[in-house]
């Protein structure tokens, strides 16, 4: 553990000396900013129009998960990519160091930096806390919260054994991109079409298991179950790579 908690820590600091980190978090802040009050402004012109409903913490957290997809990929391009690139890579393979310790302590790092930048955005269920009589409904906040904390981790993990793969950031960042878009867009296409299958294709379909469920405030075992894996699956591809990269 000792190994991964010092390698985590060198990489979250790492983010705060990388402009590319800050991009992705302003960006992230600013977009959700906006939708946060595109949608105050249309719940107060509205209000008879939706009987006097009131907005939840999905307004944050249904464009945060969107986000995701398309901006996390900055974050995991370089974490192994770049250390092949710059030679490191060998270095770090002769140090006393597990493969799957260097996997996951890159892993951590980056999760950590999300993990900060969705403590930051906070402050919006918190405006809206205030904003909303009697005050939001607690339990959509946490499943929702929950379900961005387990999103970024698949994300982090399939970004990280991608990374694996490749010595080009950019090479990197275009596969992790379409490997993220596949699994939270296109692969339940096929459940509405196949007469058979389509109920494989419906549970690998990514976003319905954050907008259909935890999104809502309904926590299900088996969307736990799906992300826990995903994070997994994408841990052990990246070890397994780098263990192949040091029989070479």
């Amino acid at each position: 553990m000792r190994n991964i908690w010092t390698i985590a820590k060198r990489e979250y600091k790492q983010y705060f000396n990388s402009p590319i980190a800050y991009i992705v978090a302003f960006m992230l802040l600013v977009v959700l900013g906006i939708f946060f009050a595109l949608n105050i402004v249309y719940f107060t012109r509205n209000a008879m129009a939706t009987y006097g409903s009131t907005p939840d913490a999905g307004i944050v957290t249904g464009p945060f998960a969107f986000m995701l997809v398309l901006s996390l990929p900055a974050l995991t391009m370089r974490l192994l990519a770049d250390e092949q690139r710059m030679g490191t890579m060998e270095l770090l393979l002769t140090a006393p160091l597990r493969d799957w310790e260097l996997v996951v302590g890159k892993w951590l790092g980056s999760f950590l930096f999300i993990l900060t930048v969705i403590a930051v955005t906070w402050i919006f269920p918190i405006i809206l806390n205030n904003l909303v009589v009697p005050g939001i409904d607690q339990g959509i906040l946490i499943s929702a919260y929950l379900g961005i904390i387990l999103v970024s981790a698949a994300f982090l993990g399939i970004g990280v054994g991608i990374s694996a793969m490749f010595s080009s950031q950019i090479a990197a960042f275009f596969a992790t991109l379409v490997t993220f878009i596949v699994l939270w867009w296109m692969i339940g296409f096929p459940a509405d079409v196949l007469p058979v299958g389509a109920d494989v294709f419906r549970y690998l379909d990514m976003k319905a298991h954050f907008y259909n469920s935890l999104n809502v405030g309904v926590i299900n075992l088996a969307d736990l179950v799906y992300y826990l894996s995903l994070t997994a699956l994408g841990l052990f591809t990246g070890s397994a790579f780098i263990e192949a990269r040091r029989w070479r």
